[in-house]
């Protein structure tokens, strides 16, 4: 860093610090890629002449202990035609059975040896394509945002997926594989055919916990290993975007049956019903780096059910999205506004409480221009019993500023109905890298509803935040946020209301020497504090000191006491009825969890809490173990108990929440998963199994069945409930042409 950063003066600073990202960012000239000399057959033999032509990339050991010597040999090229991008991987390993296989289901990480290639496809520093395979073949497809940082929520999307192709082999070497990834399932920049975008390529060995990566990123950030702004800038050349278009259409059929109470409410009666709808979507991209998506009576049979939830606290609980016609640059769309609040969540659309509405259809426009990311949204669901058709619309704009990692941008959610009521917001939010890992974050929503409108104070949310992203040595992040009373996004999820806010957080985190037995130690406070508008009173408050180690071989510990304060005005129930009543209450609890290795066969992680609750004590264990006999079976169990006792007023709650998921995969084509629950809060117990037979990319058969049932049937107010609540039996076919 010039020594005269730290000299300017007061007027200077500022000049001083953009003349300064500016360098950073073009100290990295773009590393051609080599073009392919020859044909690749996608065998998963790398051993073409073509591929003798291209050289290795420099590996370097990530972890567990950056910059040692790789323990196997790793030898990674990557290359390009005038179509795709081409991976080839020779993996060598000293010991072949030891190479961890463990599963064949696509979008699925069991502790397998993985070969990974990132692409920050729109050279934003803030976005990517990640694909992986694991030595059978299966592969992996995610979306990246916000360079991998954690800061506004979960940075992977894996229910993203695209077309390319995969293929591995096995010898007594260690494992080989190909990959192909076609430009037209990119979206990219090329300027008169150079195309500048950012790589990372890894490989990691389960059994060692060690992982190979290009370029040599150090491990100063939680992900650092994804975190696009750190990687490869490569060039291609000749590469124009082709602009293929894609119709999927579909056809569904199946018979469903729900029970319902009579007209008289005596007892219930089951209604069936059959179903038969055709729907299309199509996708084309009139440049490189746009894509547009239209939907046509939308279905999402084949997604998989939620994970049930029990809620202890007084907000709602929050879903993640996922439908496969949202996750399409769904980074584009992101606004976060503090936890897991956001401006848009498309959950919002076509499901009201958790229950489908029926999806007429709708556009998506998303891409890059220049340093500006766009994004629009229009969805119109269909009138629902009581309930009116309704409009959604989304725009999001955002633009790269003063250096390659800040942005400022806007938003703006629609929601209007066929009954006249409406809801709009409007957002502005700015990013700012200032120097080094110091960011600035500055977020204002301003919303209007049925007749509301103007500036209004108590419409309005705003959140500021100073960070330092880093995992090495010490980071911190303050947070100031403000919601008024009157805020509501209405395609959005909000989980406070009527508040100002103020958190932090401190951490200071070191890597041992080579030697020990904990790969990262660190020690962490966090705090925040609610206050009520109203009147200026504490609402909540909390603070939560931890320690957490993990192990050189990936295992993870941890140990926290949190410390919290609650002002309860308004009663509420927790999951299973047993009321909270007003009152204020200060409580503490001590958590231990461990982690196993993800890399193990058998991947057991265990938490215990034991502590006060509101004006009584609980004891939680969660126990989620996953097994994996062979790379054809995979079973995971997730079992969560809390005993709550309130002694003063002679109160008890104990629920149990159980899921059970078992994936068959006969190959990469042909898988079955079933996944069962069980919540004794809501006295529901669900199967859902699906069988998936993937002809080929893009052509997929369904066999969906779902059962909802009552575990607790006699009802002392009304007739009892029937074993089976509802159940369906959908087949869906989807076939896409590409022209």
């Amino acid at each position: 860093m010039p020594a005269s950063v730290f000299h300017v003066g007061r007027h200077a600073l500022v000049p001083a610090i953009l003349a300064l990202t500016a360098e950073v960012a073009a100290a990295q000239e773009p590393m051609p890629l080599p073009r392919l000399t020859g044909p690749i057959v996608l065998d998963g033999r790398p051993d073409e002449p073509a591929w003798s032509a291209v050289p290795p990339l420099p590996m370097t050991m990530y972890a567990p202990h950056f910059g040692e010597a790789l323990t196997e040999r790793t030898e990674i090229r990557v290359a390009y035609d005038d179509a795709s991008l081409y991976v080839g991987a020779r993996l060598f390993d000293s010991d072949p059975r030891g190479v961890r296989t463990n599963t064949l289901y696509r979008d699925q990480y069991s502790g397998d040896d993985v070969l990974a290639i990132i692409l920050d496809t729109y050279d934003d520093y803030e976005t990517g394509a990640w694909f992986a395979i694991n030595p059978s073949g299966a592969r992996t497809d995610r979306a990246l945002s916000n360079d991998a940082e954690f800061s506004s929520g979960m940075p992977m999307n894996t229910d993203w997926n695209t077309f390319w192709d995969a293929a591995t082999t096995h010898t007594a070497e260690g494992w080989f594989a190909e990959m192909r990834i076609p430009f037209s399932s990119l979206g990219f920049r090329d300027v008169g055919g150079s195309v500048v975008m950012g790589m990372i390529a890894y490989r990691f060995i389960a059994r060692k916990n060690e992982r190979h990566i290009f370029p040599a990123i150090p491990p100063n950030w939680d992900m650092g290993f994804a975190k696009v702004s750190q990687a490869q800038r490569i060039m291609l050349e000749n590469v124009f975007g082709r602009r293929p278009v894609y119709v999927a259409p579909y056809g569904l059929g199946g018979v469903t049956r729900v029970a319902e109470l009579n007209g008289v409410g005596t007892a219930y009666e089951f209604d069936d019903a059959l179903t038969r709808e055709v729907g299309l979507d199509l996708r084309y991209s009139p440049t490189s780096n746009l894509s547009v998506d239209l939907t046509a009576n939308t279905d999402f049979a084949q997604v998989e059910v939620d994970d049930q939830q029990v809620n202890l606290t007084r907000f709602s609980l929050f879903f993640p999205e996922k439908r496969q016609f949202f996750q399409e640059r769904s980074a584009i769309f992101e606004f976060n506004t503090g936890g897991l609040s956001r401006l848009f969540h498309s959950r919002r659309i076509g499901l009201i409480e958790d229950e489908p509405v029926r999806l007429l259809g709708g556009a998506r426009f998303v891409g890059r221009v220049g340093k500006t990311d766009l994004g629009f949204l229009a969805m119109q669901t269909a009138r629902a019993d009581t309930l009116a058709a309704e409009n959604f619309g989304v725009l999001r704009l955002k633009r790269q500023v003063l250096n390659p990692y800040s942005t400022i941008g806007t938003m703006v959610t629609t929601r209007v109905a066929t009954d006249g009521a409406y809801n709009v917001a409007t957002g502005v939010d700015a990013v700012l890298r200032l120097l080094g890992d110091e960011y600035v974050t500055a977020k204002w929503v301003q919303t209007f509803e049925n007749g509301g409108g103007g500036l209004d104070l108590d419409a309005m949310h705003v959140l500021a935040r100073w960070e330092r992203r880093t995992r090495l040595g010490f980071a911190y992040a303050v947070d100031f946020g403000r919601s008024g009373a009157a805020y509501n996004p209405g395609v959005g999820f909000q989980l406070r209301s009527d508040f100002t806010s103020v958190a932090n957080e401190l951490r200071y985190q070191w890597f041992p020497k080579p030697g020990s037995p904990a790969r990262t130690v660190a020690v962490r406070n966090s705090a925040e504090l609610f206050l009520r508008n109203a009147d200026g009173t504490v609402e909540s408050a909390r603070i939560d000191p931890r320690v957490e180690v993990e192990l050189t071989g990936g295992a993870e510990l941890g140990l926290a006491l949190e410390n919290s304060y609650e002002s309860v005005r308004d009663s509420f129930e927790l999951s299973g009825g047993t009321p909270v009543p007003p009152g204020d209450y200060t409580f503490r609890q001590v958590t231990l969890r461990y982690m196993a290795s993800r890399s193990a066969k058998i991947r057991p992680s265990v938490e215990a809490a034991v502590g006060g609750f509101y004006d009584g004590r609980r004891v939680a264990v969660a126990v989620a173990p996953v097994w994996n006999p062979s790379r054809h079976l995979e079973l995971g169990a997730d079992y969560r108990f809390n005993a709550i006792r309130f002694p003063d007023r002679d109160e008890s709650l104990d629920v149990h929440l159980a899921r059970l998921r078992v994936q068959l995969s006969l190959d990469v084509h042909l898988s079955l998963a079933t996944f069962v629950q069980y919540n004794s809060a809501a006295d529901e117990a669900s199967v859902n199994a699906r069988l998936r037979y993937n002809i080929r990319e893009g052509r997929d058969l369904w066999i969906v069945y779902t059962e909802a049932m009552n575990t607790d049937r006699p009802d002392v107010a009304g007739p009892d409930l029937p074993f089976t609540q509802s159940r369906a039996l959908m087949v869906k076919y989807t076939h896409t042409l590409v022209w």
